[in-house]
């Protein structure tokens, strides 16, 4: 069975109704990215920060895998499928695919904002003073910008050794995410979805298809199958 792994980005959780941060003025729902998304943003006001992923979780409960999040789960049943995924929801998992790795964190899951490594699943609101077993606040368990993405070794073994390697939803700005299409190995088949321009360079060869993330799987789905 081939191995197909999956880069999916903001784009296809945008089609379920989860709005992205690269949205025009840079700004996430009317907050600077590094005020709701940094170390410096937590320490200068962790109030606003829990109360930014707390309206982030509640939203997620109300939202849907998409007919992409779908297709990508079923092609389980004729590929070796391992999504890594910049996203934080867990659309993937709840449209059915059982081998997720998320690069950035879990908005379904908080840590101790001392120890990362004590992680704990989250479904309701985090207040101040909600802390962990070892005393210490407790945080959303979301890689923010500036702090290191440890799942990033797990990403690149996966990588490596992908007969096909889809990239969909994503226009590869955000690294290291991005710099994962640049360890192909030689014989791998790239294909790209995604509306927009798309930067994975180097003279990497690839399928392109600028198409929104649902539109792109419906028409790549059985030509997938023809792969096998």
């Amino acid at each position: 069975m081939k191995k197909l792994t999956i880069l999916s980005g903001a784009g296809i959780s945008a089609e379920s109704g989860i709005k992205t941060f690269r949205d025009g003025d840079g700004l996430w729902e009317n907050h600077r990215v590094e005020d709701v998304a940094s170390p410096e943003g937590w320490r200068k006001n962790p109030e606003l920060v829990l109360d930014f992923y707390n309206e982030r979780r509640r939203q997620l409960h109300e939202v849907h895998p998409n007919k992409a999040h779908f297709l990508l789960a079923e092609l389980e049943k004729y590929f070796d499928v391992q999504i890594i995924t910049q996203n934080i929801d867990d659309l993937h998992e709840r449209a059915g695919s059982t081998k997720v790795l998320h690069l950035h964190g879990e908005l379904f899951k908080s840590c101790s904002e001392r120890n990362k490594n004590q992680i704990f699943d989250q479904k309701e609101d985090i207040k101040l003073g909600n802390l962990a077993p070892d005393g210490h606040q407790l945080r959303p368990f979301i890689v923010w910008f500036g702090e290191e993405v440890p799942a990033m070794t797990e990403a690149l073994e996966m990588t490596s050794h992908a007969d096909i390697f889809l990239v969909i939803g994503t226009s590869l700005q955000v690294y290291p995410a991005a710099g994962l299409v640049h360890e192909i190995n030689d014989s791998c088949f790239l294909i790209v979805i995604n509306p927009n321009e798309t930067d994975f360079g180097y003279g990497k060869r690839a399928v392109v298809l600028k198409e929104t993330a649902t539109k792109g799987m419906q028409i790549l789905f059985d030509k997938l199958l023809d792969m096998q």
